[in-house]
């Protein structure tokens, strides 16, 4: 009888060791093979626009975080306390991702900035989304476009029963008008352990001609959303605005959108979920102290107050917390004449688009 006793315990034991170097090795394969991308890389612009802008002209500009393509209106998020980590399948995928394309494209806008275009992601069935949306751009008419790369990852093998998987996500810039040249610019991320859910988060501006040879500078960005805190946040922005307020002293028009992941009218908490008490990380009020002079914060909406995004810990219904992440600011030389926040219903992303008219001003 001992004999087997001492059987069974040399068993446990060599499944302890395995588990010990299973889960060992695979955070070592985690924290090993995590780099940050490059700053201030220079980007690759696509298609042959030949078009400046010019002053006085009307144009229409929308934002657009479409969720990689995973969140139809049912859909909940693990990392949001819901259920599910990945799309549901491919051709959920594809109708997701051309169903806001051509959301985008029913507004006829001149410039669309899209967040959370995935190009090779397990979570997105390993779809090139960025080429389905400029395939469908490309069927409207001509456009220069521009692809960041936002952040990559390791593969997460978190839920253990249908695991998140490897990440390749970025950010879309598309122009009506010749695009000349883009630049990527890394953001400040957590430095400890959390940069494992942090990723890495970017920043692009591309610089667009202007027929008084002034340039419009448009920036896209997506913030952070997961292990991050309200200074780390505050440093994202303060790089952001540095970088708008040295485009606008040197006489250039300056237009910045995107998912800021701060509650971007500061009070749109409270007016969609009055009372509930809610507080994420993803959504601390902007802070508008540190916006720099001559920059305008587009928050005076025409049809009244819409939300752009959902929590998706649970299927979007009456009951779902709401807020406002998405938004366009500008310089002041540059006459922003509508800005909405449009209800899609969240059918094909966690997001709404947003839409702004403007005009540069000849002065």
């Amino acid at each position: 009888m001992s004999g087997h006793r001492f059987a069974w315990w040399k068993i446990l034991l060599a499944l302890l060791i395995v588990v010990v170097l299973v889960v060992g090795g695979y955070f070592a394969y985690v924290f090993l093979t995590y780099k940050r991308i490059e700053d201030n890389v220079d980007l690759t612009v696509e298609g042959n626009v030949q078009e400046p802008a010019q002053t006085g002209k009307e144009y229409t500009a929308v934002s657009y975080n479409i969720g990689f393509g995973a969140y139809t209106a049912d859909f909940t998020f693990f990392m949001d306390g819901g259920k599910e980590s990945r799309a549901r399948s491919k051709e959920s995928v594809l109708e997701c991702v051309n169903g806001s394309a051509q959301n985008a494209l029913s507004f006829e806008p001149d410039i669309v900035l899209f967040q959370e275009v995935d190009t090779d992601s397990t979570r997105s069935w390993h779809v090139d989304q960025k080429e389905i949306i400029q395939s469908a751009f490309g069927e409207k008419g001509n456009w220069d476009s521009v692809f960041a790369s936002n952040y990559h990852s390791a593969y997460l093998m978190y839920p253990l029963t249908k695991p998140h998987g490897k990440s390749n996500s970025g950010i879309l810039t598309l122009s009506k008008m010749d695009i000349t040249s883009s630049l990527r610019r890394s953001l400040p991320i957590a430095t400890s352990f959390k940069k494992i859910l942090d990723l890495d988060r970017c920043y692009n501006y591309s610089r667009i001609p202007v027929e008084n040879g002034k340039e419009l500078v448009v920036f896209n960005t997506h913030l952070s959303a997961y292990g991050t805190d309200a200074s780390q946040g505050n440093s994202q922005l303060q790089m952001l605005f540095e970088d708008m307020q040295r485009e606008y002293e040197a006489g250039n028009y300056v237009l910045c959108a995107g998912d800021f992941n701060h509650d971007f009218t500061r009070d749109s908490i409270e007016y969609f979920n009055p009372g509930s008490g809610e507080s994420f990380s993803w959504c601390a009020p902007f802070p508008d102290e540190i916006m720099p002079d001559g920059f305008i914060k587009c928050a005076d909406y025409a049809d009244g107050m819409v939300p752009s995004t959902r929590n998706t810990n649970i299927p979007y219904c009456e009951d779902s917390f709401v807020v406002i992440l998405d938004g366009f600011i500008v310089s002041d030389n540059i006459e922003h004449t509508y800005v909405q926040n449009i209800d899609k219903g969240f059918q094909y992303t966690d997001h709404n688009p947003v839409v702004l008219k403007f005009t540069l001003k000849d002065n």
